[in-house]
């Protein structure tokens, strides 16, 4: 086990977990934080309050598993307060935190809303869920790492935020509430890096692709959906997350910018990576 730390949000299930879980498996002490601390809660999920499969506990143990460590820190992105006190706890309990990763997304409504309808509630519970609470740990976090010389942000963006869609909303494509606040967190690892120059600060933008979930579901993806893309898996993705903690991608794939998930597991053979959820 090394003395590094990983923080991770929306750890309690999807690419957040399996994240977890690899970090762990590396080496990491991970701090996880998710509305759900127990299986079973009920929670909102595109307007649905439901019980989804998954849960820190469910985390926590398969860390445990592995022999690895894992502090469980119940937060909610819609409520910022909630996640500086976990950011506050992790620092706490592990002296530092050496890689953020905001992973947590908003899960109401309005995400595939038309531009016409989408409420003004919707929008700054979307931006404050992707945008201002993923900000607020980047303050209280980031400054520690500036003051080692050392540390990783990774913020999770979308190909939507960067791309036309290909049909309206209801039909296959997107709306405009949800990319554009991936849009504007993707442009905060340029500011880190203009504004921190030389003090050993990586910040990334990593997009995942199409990563079928149980909230997707929900919302509406549905089969036809899936047919006009390639979908990843978490493991996946979480083995790329896993690589990105070690390794500074080659500048062919364009790290300023964004780094195209599928296409990095592709490459580095992880497409077919197994979950670490039950082991």
């Amino acid at each position: 086990m090394s003395d590094k730390v990983a923080f991770i949000t929306g750890a309690s299930r999807g690419i957040g977990a399996e994240s977890a879980v690899a970090l762990a498996k590396a080496g990491y002490r991970v701090a996880i934080t998710a509305r759900t601390l127990t299986e079973g809660e009920n929670h909102d999920h595109v307007g649905s309050s439901v019980a989804l499969p998954g849960s820190l506990e469910a985390t926590a143990k398969a860390i445990e598993n592995i022999g690895g460590e894992a502090l469980c820190l119940r937060g909610d992105i819609l409520q910022p307060k909630s996640m500086l006190a976990a950011a506050q706890a992790a620092l706490e309990h592990f002296g530092r935190i050496d890689l953020l990763f905001n992973n947590a997304v908003y899960q109401g409504t309005g995400n595939i809303e038309a531009l016409l309808n989408v409420g003004e509630e919707q929008l700054w519970a979307i931006y404050q869920g992707n945008v201002f609470t993923p900000l607020a740990l980047v303050k209280a976090i980031v400054p520690g790492m500036i003051a080692r010389m050392s540390g990783t942000v990774l913020n999770m963006v979308s190909h939507s935020a960067f791309t036309d869609p290909p049909a309206a909303a209801d039909n296959g494509g997107w709306g405009f509430a949800y990319p554009s606040s991936k849009a504007a967190l993707a442009r905060m690892g340029a500011s880190l890096r203009a504004e921190h120059p030389g003090k050993g600060l990586r910040v990334f933008n990593l997009e995942p692709g199409l990563v079928m979930t149980d909230v997707m579901r929900l919302a509406g993806i549905d089969d036809a959906v899936m047919a006009r893309f390639k979908p990843c898996t978490p493991a996946a993705i979480a083995a790329v997350v896993n690589w990105l903690a070690k390794n500074d991608p080659p500048q062919a794939w364009d790290p300023q910018n964004v780094l195209r998930g599928p296409a990095i597991a592709k490459e580095l053979k992880f497409l077919q990576s197994p979950s670490l959820l039950d082991v």
